[in-house]
């Protein structure tokens, strides 16, 4: 296992092209310039030590240094131990609406942004819960598997919009559904579900769903984003706003928070409803519910320790750096002897 620390670095690699390409450059202004001042024979005469192979060394020494200096650079850094973690928590899967709905910004900055604000907040505040990801909207679509790993969580939601799924509409019971398939462990005590959505369900059937995964084990939470007297659903171009969505007699289509239907779900499911307006008082009112869940105990292997190695590329471009410092452009006495690269 490796993990390379700086990346940025590796831009640097761009300059040994650049120096190669300035080599060859000022290698035909020189023959230019020679040609000028004397034939190639006479030249030849006049300097007969020249050595046509060197430079080219000499700029070679000098790419194999840039190349491994940038490495040292970037510091590659290798694990050297596995430890075993034993971790304590709950299986937490947020499914996540990305219906043209959640565009709409009776909520600032809009329901899809805040929603995805409020998870972030909310995996910020976790300790060693496991969490999932569904998108949905007509249809659930997996965003990421069970997982530890909270960096690749925030990634993965940070690229979540409403143009993901190509099956419009909202279609909670599918979100249900497919969390289903998300615990695999038949022994976790917890599974949490939180569906971050304005309401809307387009199917209907999402309380019977809800009270199916219930008697599973699963606890589904709801958190409302939106208000409930509505708002209309921009349609944009470059971020500024063309036009709105419109219904079939193209009156401005309108949409309202239902969190009736919300707390339908949640209660079907042993869960609660949580309003979503105010960030600060989601994420402590999360908190205060999966701490005060049983915790499953399972196991995490991971690189515990990882040890620098950048030392190693660095002495590497020492060393090229030292051998051109020692080529001269005159030819070397014993390879003139052996005439390897027919320079007499």
């Amino acid at each position: 296992m490796y993990l390379l620390e700086e990346k940025i670095w590796f831009w640097l690699l761009l300059a040994i092209p650049a120096v190669i390409l300035l080599f060859l450059g000022v290698l035909v202004w020189q023959k230019s310039a020679q040609r000028k001042f004397a034939s190639s024979s006479l030249l030849r005469k006049l300097s007969p030590d020249t050595s046509y192979f060197k430079p080219a060394l000499k700029i070679l020494m000098v790419c194999i240094a840039l190349f491994f200096m940038v490495f040292g650079l970037v510091n590659l850094k290798m694990g050297t131990k596995i430890e075993t973690v034993k971790r304590e928590g709950v299986d937490v899967v947020f499914a996540i609406d990305v219906s043209k709905s959640m565009l709409a910004e009776d909520i600032a900055p809009n329901r899809i942004e805040k929603a995805k604000q409020l998870v972030t907040q909310i995996i910020n505040g976790l300790g060693s819960d496991r969490v999932g990801i569904i998108a949905y909207a007509g249809s659930a679509y997996p965003q990421l598997p069970i997982t530890t790993d909270y960096s690749s969580a925030k990634l993965f939601l940070s690229q979540m919009d409403t143009d993901m799924l190509s099956s419009q509409g909202t279609a909670i019971s599918e979100a249900i559904e497919l969390a289903k398939t998300y615990y695999n462990d038949e022994e976790q005590t917890n599974r949490v579900l939180f569906i971050i959505s304005d309401g809307e369900d387009h199917v209907g059937e999402s309380a019977n769903i809800a009270e199916q995964a219930s008697e599973e084990g699963i606890r589904i939470f709801t958190i409302g984003v939106g208000d409930e007297a509505g708002g209309p659903i921009p349609i944009k171009r470059n971020g500024i706003v063309q036009s709105y969505k419109k219904d079939n007699e193209g009156e401005t289509v309108i949409t309202k928070l239902d969190a009736q239907t919300l707390r339908d779900i949640a209660s079907e499911a042993n869960g609660e409803y949580i309003n979503g307006s105010n960030t600060a008082q989601v994420v402590e009112t999360v908190q205060d519910l999966l701490n005060g869940m049983d915790k499953k105990e399972f196991e995490s292997k991971q690189f515990a320790d990882f040890k620098d190695q950048f030392q190693w590329f660095l002495g590497i471009a020492l060393f090229f750096l030292f051998i051109d410092i020692f080529l001269f452009d005159k030819k070397t006495w014993w390879l003139k002897k052996l005439n390897l690269f027919n320079e007499n």
